[in-house]
Parts: C-alpha cells; structure tokens; sequence
C-alpha cells in the first residue's frame, strides 16, 4: 500500500504540474478546473506522506496507548455497533501492515502503533480543510469542498478503524500479563 500511494502521489503531482504548465500557455476555464482538481488531489496526498512521516519520526510508535486521549469514550461503543464497524474493518487497507502484525510485533507495539497511526490520520484530518481558503483566490468552492470532505471523511474512517481495535488489543495485554502473572506464582 505504502508504493502505491507513493507511486500515485508521484503521478498526480506530474498531472498537475502538467496541467498547471498548459493551463499557463492556454488560460481555459476547463483547464483551470482541472488544475484545481488535480492540485486539491495532489495536496491531500503529498500532505499524508508529510505528515506521516514527520509523526513517524517523532514518535516512532511509542505514544502511551493508556493516555486519556486514546481512551474510548462511552458513546464509542454504541456508535461503532451503529456503522456496523466489526464487518467492515477487517476490509480497510494499511498503510504499513508490518506494525501491525503480531507474528512481528508485540501486542504492546501494535497497541502503540494504533495510536499513532490515529494522530496521524486525526492531523490529516484536520489539514484535509486547508485547500478551501483557496475558494476565494480561484473560485470553484464545489471542488475544493468536495475534496476536503472527502478526503477528511476517508480519514476518519481510519480513526474509527484503531479506536474501534485498541479496546480489544488492550484486552488481549491485558489477559496476557495476568497469565504471566499466574506463573509466577
């Protein structure tokens, strides 16, 4: 998944920037529209490397899974059982499996990373919004918006993903350290 969004990324970037080079020769309403399109989708893809990497190397996926942050609250639950998340998460690609994998990891790792990976799609959340202070420069309000909700909408999907997991991850710490426990004694 990881090569794919970077090969992506790498060709909407020269989409744009080609479309941006002609659009410069040839100023067209068509192509204006189609290098903020391609603009607005070549930022929320570049901007999700970006901020991925710079949390990545940041944390390192050693952020305190018991923080009050990454908690679920009381509504969670009812919520997830709402949208139906146990049939569908299973589905939701990722980005780097390997950190979530217990045959390479340790529960206590992927633990970690579920937060991790929720700051970070939280952040590009957030960001998925910045484009729309370019409606007032370029017009076309209904392609920036549309982006924007999408992209965020698709983030926050992946949030939902690890706050739905971590609970049961947690559990199974949990029951494991009180098996440890029980062999000692």
């Amino acid at each position: 998944m990881a090569r794919f969004i970077k090969i992506f990324s790498a060709t909407i970037l020269a989409l744009f920037m080609s479309a941006l080079v002609w659009y410069l020769l040839v100023p067209h309403k068509v192509l204006l529209s189609v290098c903020i399109t391609l603009g607005t989708t070549c930022y929320h893809f570049l901007m999700r490397l970006f901020v991925g990497s710079i949390i990545n190397t940041a944390f390192e996926n050693k952020m305190n899974y018991q923080a009050r942050w990454f908690k679920q609250r009381r509504f969670e639950k009812k919520l997830y059982e709402a949208l139906r998340v146990k049939k569908w998460a299973k589905n939701v690609p990722t980005y780097a499996p390997a950190l979530f994998s217990p045959k390479e990891r340790t529960w206590e790792e992927i633990a970690m990373a579920t937060c991790q990976s929720e700051i970070v799609h939280e952040t590009i959340a957030l960001l998925s919004f910045l484009p729309l202070l370019f409606i007032i420069p370029f017009g076309d309000p209904l392609v920036f918006i549309l982006t924007s909700v999408l992209a965020a909408s698709l983030d926050l999907t992946f949030v939902i993903v690890q706050r739905y997991n971590r609970p049961r991850i947690i559990e199974h710490i949990e029951r494991i350290k009180q098996r440890e426990e029980l062999r000692k004694k």
